[in-house]
């Protein structure tokens, strides 16, 4: 009985400390938003970009504990320590690195809206997203809430597959973003006569920082997603690798050596294969995360270049909210026995549930944002734009030569 026992608490221990770990490089992630943003943003907008990462994840933090985590999965800590303190403390520390993933909604969003956003109204839109919407439907798809996957099930023979968020995270956190663009319109002078005008990122190398950060702390995202140590799957973590590269090698090809693509390109292969990394063969997850790269080459040019309207500073859209559709697809795709995958997956559920996370990421992002542009306004105005977010929000600079 004694072995028992102690085999029982050391898995617990362990699977504690595997979760701790995943959620501290999910952590880390953040840091690679932030520079991401820093080093494509105008100089007169690096502050700005580093203080919403922040306190975007302070306000995460806070309302996940308090109302997102019980939406999606009916769970809270309103008990005595003594309690919560069960089994290692595993529950508390499973919430820490789903609260890492529910964060990364604002930031996507932070790429998007960059340099022409007041502070406040956006940190409340963010809060809210991340209290109602996100949870809303990452209840639906990972705890099984109200019965659609139970119905994606009977209807087609599976449910809808996301291991670690192709679409729960990145699509439903693009598609917000795409919302709140919209409806924040174009910065000032992006585009002239009808031609878009060119604003060259102001430090490649802080870029490349937060790609590299990304890069790295994604295999947390991705092989931690087990959520404890006899999931630990290698096939997650190669599968995640080979992504990373297809979109590194497409990116450079058909963005024609650009750093920022070459940059983005394996974040694009990464959105794309959270959802089958568990599921697919290598190969599978190659040709994935080189899709991905394509699409986001293609799609940010042509958003740039096509529609005024949509000014996505980071191109969040096309690289979390469409490569983070592909991802799913690709899973019900390459998921299948027949071309190498583990099965279980149908294509069908793969193409409604994504559907429905589209839905409700859009839908839920005009909500809430059209409700804070109508309340309190959502740009700055044009003298303060033209000053620079640093400046017109924060009073201070990003440098200082003195």
């Amino acid at each position: 009985m004694d072995i028992t026992s102690a085999v029982h608490t050391l898995t617990e221990s362990a699977n504690t400390l595997f979760i701790l770990i995943g959620a501290i490089m999910v952590l880390a992630m953040h840091a690679g938003f932030a520079f991401l943003e820093v080093g494509t943003v105008r100089h007169k907008n690096q502050v700005n970009a580093l203080v919403k990462i922040m306190t975007d994840f302070g306000v995460s933090a806070v309302l996940y504990f308090f109302v997102g985590y019980y939406i999606a999965y009916g769970s809270h800590f309103m008990t005595g320590a003594s309690e919560l303190t069960a089994g290692n403390g595993y529950e508390l520390v499973k919430f820490f690195f789903l609260m890492t993933f529910a964060a990364a909604i604002p930031a996507i969003i932070s790429g998007g809206i960059a340099e022409r956003a007041k502070f406040y109204p956006m940190l409340i839109g963010s809060g809210l997203i991340v209290a109602l919407v996100y949870p809303f439907f990452e209840g639906l798809i990972w705890n099984g809430n109200y019965g659609f996957q139970a119905w994606l099930e009977s209807q087609f023979g599976a449910s809808f597959h996301d291991f670690a968020g192709s679409v729960v995270v990145h699509a439903v956190g693009g598609w917000v973003a795409l919302a709140a663009i919209l409806l924040l319109g174009a910065r000032k002078g992006r585009y002239r006569n009808g031609r878009v005008v060119a604003i060259a990122p102001s430090n490649i190398p802080f870029l490349a920082l937060g790609a590299w950060i990304l890069t790295v702390g994604w295999f947390g995202f991705n092989v931690m997603s087990a959520q404890t140590l006899d999931g630990i799957s290698g096939l997650v973590a190669v599968n995640s690798l080979m992504a990373m590269v297809g979109g590194i090698l497409v990116a450079m090809v058909l963005g024609k050596k650009d750093p920022g693509f070459i940059h983005n390109g394996p974040l694009a292969g990464l959105v794309a294969v959270c959802a089958g990394s568990d599921l697919m063969h290598p190969v599978g997850a190659l040709i994935t995360g080189g899709v991905a790269g394509a699409i986001f080459v293609f799609l940010f040019e042509w958003a740039q270049d096509r529609i005024e309207r949509l000014d996505d500073v980071l191109g969040v859209w096309p690289l979390h909210g469409v490569c983070g559709v592909w991802g799913a697809i690709a899973c019900g795709i390459f998921g299948q026995q027949a071309l190498g995958g583990l099965g279980g997956v149908s294509l069908m559920s793969q193409l409604v549930g994504t559907l429905g996370g589209v839905i409700i990421a859009f839908g839920g992002g005009l909500i809430v944002y059209g409700i804070v542009k109508t309340v309190s306004g959502l740009r700055l105005s044009e003298e303060e734009e033209f000053n620079g977010a640093d400046v017109s929000i924060h009073k201070i600079g990003a440098t200082s030569l003195d």
